[in-house]
């Protein structure tokens, strides 16, 4: 199961109620945080998360209310000891960047991480899952990230029951292995069904462009951003941020079935206009919260 924590909601200034960006997806063993706005530790504190819990972070571009948060939670995390080493993935620039950063101040205890500066397509890969990475049309280099389930095999108890199938043939047949059973041949689409994996993506900062549809499409969740409402879209595109109407209109064309808009704008003090003008355009459809958890 895939469980995502909105950290931080809103965009180039914080609010009483909006946190900077950063978005925290939690599968099995991992937690993999997008983007880190300033005081996104203390809001993991709040949400109950241990920092030390990360084991990558994925920075869509370097625009400060992403990343102001990265070194205060690195410090954190090497304060912790968790004896493993954090996974940074972002835009080319990246390391630079981050040697700047820790050129700034007096670094003391930063948990080991290695950095990968991203290129369009897949960027990891485990038995479980890949990221994937699609370039956006901002002011600066900005990449969106897609994570990926892959499709998995279930045994249909019942029927192996039936045919006495037990031990490490079960893991064999579970992995498509069509298996030799008491001199009697089964296939593995016999006793198995196929689970089709989940693609949840986040589209940070950006204009209409393809990365964002290549990321919505037949997303069963996508996260985008919608700074503002249509009525000051002349405003938007000149800061090169998509509008709420955009974002929906970019779910209904590409089959996503699931949207959560964030990224908001302080002007904004309720999500109920937000979510009226998005409904118009895409019904499933929600306005992400700080602490906000969804399942997928």
């Amino acid at each position: 199961m895939i469980e995502i924590t909105f950290l931080g909601t809103g965009c180039m200034q914080p609010t009483k109620i909006r946190n900077h960006s950063g978005i925290l997806l939690s599968y099995n063993k991992e937690s993999i945080l997008m983007d880190c706005g300033e005081g996104t530790q203390r809001q993991m504190r709040i949400a109950g998360i241990k920092p030390a819990r990360i084991t990558k972070i994925l920075i869509s571009h370097w625009h400060g209310d992403h990343v102001f948060g990265l070194p205060g939670l690195l410090s954190t995390m090497g304060a912790d000891k968790p004896g493993t080493t954090v996974q940074i993935y972002g835009p080319p620039g990246t390391k630079s960047y981050l040697d700047h950063v820790f050129q700034s101040f007096a670094k003391k205890d930063i948990i080991p991480f290695t950095v990968s500066e991203v290129q369009e397509g897949i960027i990891y890969e485990s038995e479980e899952f890949t990221l994937s990475a699609h370039k956006l049309k901002h002011s600066v280099p900005c990449y969106g990230y897609c994570f990926q389930e892959k499709d998995r095999r279930r045994i249909v108890v019942a029927k192996a029951k039936k045919l006495g199938l037990e031990g490490p043939i079960l893991g064999n047949i579970q992995q498509g292995k069509d298996v030799v059973h008491k001199g009697i041949k089964i296939k593995a689409n016999d006793v198995t069904y196929l689970v089709k994996g989940k693609k949840v993506s986040y589209i940070a900062d950006t204009v209409l462009c393809n990365g964002a549809n290549a990321l919505a499409k037949d997303a069963d969740l996508l996260i985008s951003e919608g700074t503002h409402l249509s009525d000051i879209q002349e405003k938007t595109e000149k800061y090169m941020h998509l509008t709420v109407q955009q974002a929906a209109l970019i779910a209904s064309e590409n089959n996503t079935q699931n949207l959560i808009i964030t990224h908001l704008s302080q002007r904004y003090k309720s999500p109920t206009e937000i979510l009226k003008e998005a409904k118009t355009y895409f019904d499933k459809v929600a306005v992400a919260e700080d602490f906000m958890k969804v399942k997928v």
